[in-house]
């Protein structure tokens, strides 16, 4: 795991084509602006999950 301080605005990129955006930072609250190309799904974990436990419940 990589792990990178960054303050309010400050970009992360990953890959060519994809890049977090520090937006807010309020206590242990932390607001991300993701940048990605259309085709790439992006989810909150939790709601990634359950979007894996429906596909595989549909096989």
């Amino acid at each position: 795991m990589l792990v990178l301080s960054r303050v309010v605005g400050e970009l992360i990129s990953i890959g060519d084509n994809i890049s977090v955006r520090v937006l807010a930072v309020n206590g242990s609250s932390v607001r991300f602006g993701v940048e990605a190309p259309q085709q790439v799904n992006v989810h909150r974990a939790e709601v990634y999950e359950r979007i894996q436990i429906k596909q595989a419940k549909a096989r």
